[in-house]
Parts: C-alpha cells; structure tokens; sequence
C-alpha cells in the first residue's frame, strides 16, 4: 500500500534536477559541472600527494577518459572490466566507459583471483581497467587467452610488466587520457544497458546483473523525494564503489554537488573528525564498530562514572520510546490510543531534563567521534540491530535505513526523516510496488501478515547477462522480481524485511526460524563478535560464535580462570548470555532457544573468505569449513 507523498518529498523532486529528460548517467555530468563546477567533488586524502577533483575537472576527465577508450577501439555496447577498489579515478573511468557508450562490468580488485577472471571471461570483455599493477600482477599469467585488446591501469605506474597479455596493449591512466582525439558522441537511450554488476553473493558463482540507464537513473530521482542534499556538503565513503548500494549513493550525492571524501576502514575514525561529513552510508557492521569503540570507552572509565553513564543511557532509552510513541512510530504499538499518547507526553516531560543532562556529559561525544556535524547516516545491506538503532537515536544521530538487492538497483525502500519508523525498512520509493505473497500459493496476504517480498518498479534489473533461465525465474511474466525475502507490510506502507527464505530454519517439529532478528539478539552481549545459527531439521537451535576475546580476557582475569574457550566457566558465561539475551528479544519464542553452541577462535573475515565485502556472513562457506563441529553440536 503506497504511503501519500509527504510535502517535503515534494519539495524535494522539484529541486531535483527533471530526470524525465536526462536518457543516461553521463548526461548529469555537465549539468553538474555547470552548476557546481568549482565545488571539490573528489577528495581521497590517503594518496600522496591527496587526490582531488571540482566537478568542472570530474567532467572534463570524464570526457577525456572517453575519448580515450574511443581511441583505442571501444565500440557502443562492447564491454570493458574495472577491477578496483575505492579512488577517484574509478568513477572517472566508470563514467567514461559509459560516455563512450560501452558497459563496464564491475567488480573489487581483493576478490579472488578466480572470481575475476570468471567476471573477465563471462561478461565478454574487451578491455580491463585495473586498480595498479599490483592487481594485474595478480592476474596477468592467466590473460593471454582473454582476447583482450587494451589494459588499463588507474595510476601512473610505468605501464609494464613481464606476462604474455595476449597482444592487449597496456596503458596507465595518464596515457590514456593524453591519447587526444575529440569525443565523438554517441545516442543514449534509456533501456540500454549501462552496466553488469556481478553478485557478491554468500554462495555459487556470481551473476550478471544487468542494469540500464533508467536503472540507475532511476535511484537518483528515487534519493532525490527522500532527502534534499546541498553543494558542499560532506559525503564519508567507505563501502566498495563498485557494490551497488554505494555506488547509486555516490551517483545521488555527486548529481546533487556533494563532496565525495574516501575512507578505509584503517582511517575512518580519524577521517570521521577531521572531515566532519554530513552523510555517510554503510553497513551495520560499521556502525557496530563505532558502537563497540564508544562502549569501551566507557567499560575503561572508573565504576562511578560508568554506573552514572548507564542510569542516563536506561533514562533515555525510555525516553525515545516515549517519543516514538507520540509520534505514532512505535513498531510494537502503532495504532497508539489517545491515553497511550497521553502516557507518552508525560513520560516525555519527566524524563526530558534526564536526557538533556545525559546528551551534555554522555551523547555529545558519541557525535564528536562521527564528527560532529552528521544529518544523516544511511544504513543498509543487512539488518540493523535494534540495540544500535536505539543508541544512535538517544545519541541524537539520525539514521535512515532502507531495502534493497543488487537486482533492484538497489534501493526500494527507505525510511524518510518525516516517518523514521525503527525497526522497520521504510516506504517505497516513487513507483515502486511492494507485493507480499504466500511463499507456497504465491497468492497475496492480507496487509500486516508475513510472506515472501515480491517487488516491481524501474529500479527492477534488465536480468541476468546471458543466464535466461534465472532470469525467467527471478522475473515473471507481469514484471514482479521475487527478492527472496521474507517480510510484512504496514497499513502505512512500511516494509519489515524478518529474513531470507532460503536462510529460514527448519526444526523437526516444524517451526521456521528466521535466524537474522535472534542473532540481532544475541549480539547484544558484549562477549559476542559475531554469531551464526545452525540447526536445519534439528530438534532445536545452535550456534557457532566468535568470542569478542579482549572482553573475554578482561572477564576471565576478574575472575581468576583461563579464557580456555573449551573450559567450564566460559562456555558457561556464553550460556547465560545466549539465554539472557534470546529471553530478552520482543516477540521471543521456546523455539527460539539456542540448545547448543560452538566457539571458535578464528574470526569470520572478508579475507579468510568467510565474509563479503560488505561484511555478510557466507553462511554455505562457513557451514562447510565448520561442518564437523556443527554436526557435534546435535550428535
């Protein structure tokens, strides 16, 4: 059910630039250029020297970059491979490849080396465009099959090196962009394809995702009804640009003339201070990190001072769920009656001198540490704990979730600063449908009952690059994707995603469990890095876990054990803590209990293969590399 526009979302559109007109991304460009033109558009702070562009210079490198490809050969709908991770240049070849016509299909240089070169054969590229020679290195012995004609490196490296590249002429970026010749231009059209975004997936090989212009184009007008971003502000960005949920960020922010700053993971709390952005975007595992660090801080204080910061932190944690109750956003009780509201005011103006105090000595420097100067932080890619919703809410810090998958461009849904409803993944964007269906008839539910999302709008994927069959499966006939989530719609439009069907988990006795919102739970505990359930036609639940081992160490001294993760005491603290923490989660069930549990000292890690890259847990890959131990856990 589509929520009625709000008047800022209005506002919003009609400052927008008329994306009606506009037939493909590099179109933007120039406009932007010509508004914003001596506005820092790039910023990368950890080369050196620093790596900066104005939009007048973005869009005339763009052009250059173009010209270039076109110089070299590249023809309207070829394809050409950017391997790399985050740098300005990236999008100057991006958008390049796409001015002069052609497709660019993307992926991360730290992906195996396996992965690439499936990407490089599969997408039938003509020319590669790699991070530095370190990533070509990595790569070249396996190229001379490729029937590359070009290889490009993003940097000024000497362009050479001892492999057979099979005849493709390799060239640094500077080369490429002094290869002269004017740009010749080429007619865009909203359907063509403008790019194949291959799966980050947590199993099976990657697949094309085929994107079109209007696609893409269709994300910026999408973020523009959502929130109104200035020239100069700050942008902080972390995530992989080649994963689509950065990238249609960035493609907003910088259509809007924002100041794009990159970061690592290395330097982002640094570069959070020095920078003081106004947006960022990220995944929960970033705001977690943040969260952990502040709590730290606070376990190192004296015993006075932290029983001081928890009276103010309970204090206001009931303080927001008063607010929210007013405001008629209260996930658990959204139809609140006049005498809940009333309940809520004057529970607002006992506690509000409580919280104040608490924002002056305690929250003030949770937004010091982010800078001090965020609007708005964006959160996707997975589901946010409700623990950290409410800290960052307290906190004073607006965080605006939303929903989305690689194959809808991404984003469908999102939370707008005028219903920021918690616990929830917002409302659709404009044009978007949301369909819930029963996952066995496939027939619509009533609203508020849970089934499996189905979605349609013009963010939808073309398909996938040659694979019909998948795509005919995603897709059916009436133009509805089948996201393979589960999830439930508010009468006010808000979608709740509860989990993934395929992650649901069976027991014997027939219930299905969606593990998500109980490890969400569990991660409450401060003993706990990271958690997966187990349990598939078990009797009851398990787990494996990932202890956070500073904490567990502190915990054993004070103790006088050994932290042993095998020893009596421990496993013993992890079962009070699985159990308070489960008991504790709204809506908890008896089958929700976690029978058994395995710890294991190797964290999940983007590096040990275990994770992706935007920190989702590959649960096929950790379910083999532990499978022993999960089958102990029910023998």
């Amino acid at each position: 059910m589509a929520a009625a526009m709000h008047e800022q979302e209005k506002i919003n559109r009609a400052q927008a630039i008329n994306y009606d007109e506009v037939q493909a991304i590099p179109e933007v460009w120039p406009i932007v250029a010509e508004r914003h033109g001596d506005v820092v558009a790039l910023l990368d702070p950890h080369t050196s020297p620093q790596t900066s562009y104005t939009y007048r210079q973005l869009a005339a490198d763009i052009k250059r970059f173009a010209a270039g490809l076109q110089t070299l050969g590249v023809q309207p709908g070829e394809k050409v491979a950017i391997f790399s991770e985050n740098r300005p240049q990236w999008l100057v070849a991006d958008q390049g490849i796409m001015t002069a016509g052609a497709i660019d299909a993307v992926r991360g240089a730290n992906a195996e080396k396996s992965e690439l070169l499936y990407i490089l054969q599969h997408s039938d590229s003509i020319g590669l465009v790699v991070q530095d020679l370190a990533v070509l290195s990595k790569l070249a012995d396996s190229l001379a099959n490729k029937n590359l004609r070009f290889i490009i490196l993003l940097t000024d490296e000497v362009a050479e090196i001892n492999a057979d590249l099979g005849g493709a002429r390799l060239l640094n970026f500077s080369e490429v962009m002094g290869l002269g010749g004017e740009l010749t231009p080429v007619e865009f059209a909203r359907g063509n394809t403008a790019t194949l975004m291959y799966t980050s997936g947590t199993s099976g090989s990657p697949k094309g995702v085929m994107l079109s212009q209007a696609n893409l184009l269709s994300q910026i007008a999408g973020a523009c009804s959502v929130v109104s971003v200035g020239p100069g502000k700050k942008v902080m960005s972390i995530l992989p640009i080649w994963h689509c949920y950065e990238r249609s960020f960035e493609y907003f922010t910088l259509s809007q003339g924002c100041t794009q700053i990159y970061t690592n993971i290395r330097y982002v709390k640094q570069d959070l201070k020095a920078h003081s952005p106004q947006y960022m975007v990220a995944v929960p595992r970033l705001w977690e990190s943040i969260y952990e660090g502040v709590q730290k801080q606070f376990r190192d204080q004296p015993e006075g001072k932290q029983k001081l910061v928890q009276f103010f932190i309970s204090q206001s944690l009931q303080y927001i769920k008063a607010k929210r109750s007013l405001s008629g956003l209260n996930l658990d009780n959204l139809n609140s009656s006049s005498a809940d509201k009333l309940i809520a005011a004057l529970k607002l103006i006992y506690l509000w001198p409580l919280h104040r105090l608490g924002d002056a000595i305690v929250y003030s420097k949770v937004r010091e540490a982010l800078g001090g100067q965020v609007d708005y932080l964006v959160s996707g890619g997975g589901s946010i704990a409700d623990y950290l919703e409410d800290f960052y809410e307290l906190a004073g810090i607006e965080i605006l979730g939303g929903y989305g998958l690689t194959e809808t461009s991404p984003i469908t849904h999102v939370r707008r600063p005028w219903r920021n409803l918690r616990g929830a993944d917002g409302q659709a964007v404009p044009g978007t449908e949301a369909a819930i269906v029963d996952l066995e008839k496939r027939q619509p539910v009533p609203i508020g009952t849970p089934g499996l999302v189905l979605l349609r709008g013009p963010q939808i994927m073309q398909g996938y690059y040659k694979n019909p069959e998948a795509t005919q499966k995603a897709i059916d006939s009436d133009g509805w994707f089948d996201s393979g989530d589960l999830g439930q719609i508010t009468p006010w439009g808000d979608l709740i995603i509860t989990g993934r069907a395929k992650d649901t988990i069976v027991l014997t006795n027939g219930e299905n469990i969606e593990p998500t919102p109980i490890e969400n739970a569990c991660l409450r505990s401060p003993y706990i890095d990271q958690i997966m359930l187990v349990g598939q036609d078990q009797k009851a639940l398990g787990a494996l876990i990932v202890p956070s081992m500073e904490l567990l160490e502190k915990w054993a001294a004070a103790q006088g054990v050994t932290p042993d993760l095998q020893s009596e005491a421990v496993r013993s603290l992890y079962k009070q803590e699985l159990k308070r923490e489960v008991a504790n989660r709204p809506g908890y069930r008896a089958d929700d209990r976690i029978a058994s549990f395995a710890l294991v000292a190797e964290p999940f890690t983007v590096e040990n293969g275990l994770l992706t890259q935007t920190m989702k847990v590959k649960k096929n890959q950790v379910g083999d590399r532990y499978r022993e131990l999960i089958d102990g856990l029910f023998s």
